[in-house]
């Protein structure tokens, strides 16, 4: 799975720089950085970014806002204004576009990464909550990029595909076993296992799919992953074997 591609829309060079270093610490991809209108636009349509960070402030005649007014016409991606100036014109002004988060210079690392990822996890609820948007009603799920957003209880968990240990299906239920905390799926493992389009994981058992970068070890009736022990099949261990050339 690809990471997050964040695009950022900031005129001053060094600050551009700063925030792409920042994005790219963190673990996301970044475009390069626009520093008007046009360029945010043509940005925005060539290299398709996940979310925008948008500083509100741009040269020219056409500012950051009126990039969001276009966003929201067209592709309606999430995105996060930035600025300096937080007074009450500025953010009446912002407020027009609904922006899904907001951040005042200078903000430091852990708050841009807090926002980004409230921002990612509010737009998937959203495309979950209306029907146009869901391939099936009854999804609890959404995908967006390295990561799964998996309804728990009243809110969307964050689960990154690399921290997946093992699935487990019962019944109508899939058991998402993780390096942290586990989430049930109200789903069947057949329409489940279609979000994990990845070569990262295979299917050892009707009941069983496991992350093949968590086992560690195989033996003649189950494939260990972590402290667990998974059964698996026959013509499963001969794929696995295989998968991890070592058949």
């Amino acid at each position: 799975m690809s990471k997050v591609k964040i695009g950022v829309v900031e005129d001053e060079a060094v600050i551009a720089e700063h925030i792409c270093e920042t994005l790219e610490a963190l673990g996301y991809l970044t475009t390069g950085p626009a520093l008007n209108y046009t360029e945010a636009i043509e940005m925005i349509l060539d290299e398709e970014p996940d979310l925008l960070l948008l500083d509100i402030q741009l040269a020219g005649r056409k500012d950051g806002i009126d990039v969001a007014r276009k966003v929201r016409e067209t592709v309606d991606i999430p995105f996060i204004f930035l600025t300096a100036n937080a007074d009450a014109a500025t953010i009446e002004r912002a407020k027009e576009v609904n922006p899904p988060a907001y951040l005042v210079k200078p903000f430091n690392k852990e708050g841009l990464f807090a926002s980004i990822e409230i921002c990612l996890a509010n737009a998937s609820a959203k495309k979950m909550a209306d029907p146009s948007e869901k391939p099936n009603s009854e999804d609890e799920q959404f995908v967006i990029k390295d990561a799964l957003f998996l309804k728990d209880g009243a809110c969307y968990r964050k689960i990154r595909f690399a921290d997946i240990l093992y699935l487990k299906s019962d019944h109508v239920y899939v058991e998402v076993h993780t390096r942290g905390k586990n989430v049930l799926v109200r789903t069947s493992m057949k329409e489940f296992l279609p979000k994990f389009s990845n070569s990262n994981f295979l299917q050892v058992h009707r009941s069983y799919v496991v992350n093949l970068n968590h086992v560690v070890g195989i033996n003649p009736t189950g494939v260990e992953v972590g402290t667990e022990e998974i059964p698996i099949g026959k013509d499963q261990r001969t794929e696995l074997l295989a998968k991890l050339n070592l058949g």
